[in-house]
C-alpha cells in the first residue's frame, strides 16, 4: 500500500513539475512576443530628391582689353581720348547725384540713358558711363539693362546671356540679388534684362519695380545706378521708367538725330528730372587738324 501511495505522490510531483515547466514556456513566449512587438520598424527610405537648381550667380568676366580695342573706355591705365571725354560726362552726373542739386531730385543717383530713336548709341554710352564711374575711388555702379525689348548690354560688354530683371519681376527668381551679378571690375555690378515678355510695360510699371528702384536708390549711399532704357519715341517702357529716375541722359548722334525727335523725346520725360544730352560721334579736330569721333555732354537749359 505504501508503494501505491509513493507512486501517486511521484505522479503528483511529476505533474506539478510539468505544469510549472509549461507555465515557464508560456511566459517566455509572451516575453519574446512583447519584445518582438517593441522593436521599431525602420521606415522605408524615401527617394533622395535632387537639390533645386540655383540661378547662375558666378561673376561676369569682362575682357577689358577687348572692349578697349572695340572703342570703349580703357580701364587698363591707358590715357585715351574717350576716357577723358567720359570723365567730363560722368563728373556732371555724379555732381547732380550727390551735390547740392541732389536734394531737389527724386532718386538723384538713378540715371536713365536713352535716345529718341534706335541705333543712336545709348547702350554704348551707358556701358562707358558705368565703366568710367567704376574707376572712381569712392563710388560703386550698378548697370541695369532695362531695354527688355531689345537688350544689348551683355552683347556690348561681350558677355553671355543670363536671367535678369524680367525673371525677377515675373517671380521666377525670389530675390533681385539672384540676378545681380558681380564682375571682375570690382565696383561694377550688372543686372541683365532677361527674357522678353508681352507684359513688359506692366511689369516695369508695377509696385514691385518701384520698390526695387527705391531700394537701389537708398540702400547704398555711394552707388550710382544706370538704366539702359529703350528709345523714347513710340515705346511706352521708357516713359514708365522716367518716373523712377532722377536724371536722364538723352543720347543723340551728330548728323543723324533730328531736332524734332529730340524735342519729342524730352517731352516724354519727367519735367522734374535733371536732363542732359550726350552727342555721340561728334566730329572734332585735334591740334593737328585730324578729325575724330568724340562725345560731349550738355544739360538742358530751363
Amino acid at each position: 500500500m505504501s508503494s501505491t501511495i509513493e507512486k501517486a505522490l511521484q505522479r503528483q510531483q511529476q505533474a506539478k513539475r510539468d505544469a510549472e515547466k509549461a507555465t515557464t514556456l508560456e511566459k517566455a513566449a509572451a516575453v519574446s512576443q512583447t519584445a518582438s512587438e517593441a522593436v521599431p520598424v525602420k521606415p522605408a527610405r524615401a527617394p533622395q530628391q535632387q537639390p533645386e537648381k540655383l540661378p547662375e550667380t558666378k561673376p561676369f568676366e569682362i575682357d577689358l582689353e577687348k572692349l578697349a580695342s572695340k572703342g570703349l573706355i580703357s580701364l587698363t591705365g591707358a590715357r585715351t581720348q574717350i576716357n577723358e571725354e567720359y570723365r567730363e560726362i560722368k563728373r556732371k552726373l555724379i555732381g547732380n547725384a550727390f551735390g547740392p542739386i541732389s536734394s531737389t531730385l527724386n532718386n538723384s543717383n538713378i540715371i536713365m540713358v536713352t535716345s529718341g530713336r534706335p541705333s543712336e548709341g545709348k547702350t554704348f554710352t551707358a556701358a562707358n558711363l558705368a565703366l568710367s564711374i567704376a574707376s572712381e575711388q569712392d563710388k560703386t555702379v550698378l548697370l541695369v539693362d532695362a531695354d527688355v525689348l531689345k537688350p544689348n548690354v551683355l552683347n556690348t560688354l561681350g558677355l553671355e546671356k543670363r536671367a535678369g530683371l524680367m525673371e525677377y519681376l515675373l517671380g521666377e527668381v525670389e530675390d533681385i540679388s539672384d540676378v545681380l551679378y558681380h564682375t571682375n571690375v570690382d565696383k561694377l555690378k550688372i543686372i541683365p534684362a532677361g527674357r522678353s515678355h508681352h507684359l513688359s510695360t506692366e511689369l516695369l510699371a508695377s509696385q514691385k519695380m518701384q520698390d526695387t528702384v527705391n531700394e537701389f536708390a537708398n540702400r547704398y549711399p555711394d552707388r550710382i545706378v544706370i538704366f539702359d532704357t529703350p528709345p523714347l519715341i513710340g515705346i511706352t517702357e521708357s516713359a514708365v521708367l522716367a518716373n523712377f529716375a532722377g536724371q536722364a541722359v538723352v543720347v543723340t548722334e551728330e548728323g543723324k538725330s533730328k531736332l524734332s525727335d529730340i524735342r519729342h523725346a524730352v517731352e516724354r520725360l519727367n519735367p522734374n528730372m535733371a536732363i542732359g544730352f550726350v552727342v555721340n560721334k561728334s566730329v572734332n579736330n585735334d591740334a593737328e587738324g585730324t578729325g575724330y569721333y568724340g562725345y560731349y555732354y550738355a544739360e538742358r537749359e530751363e
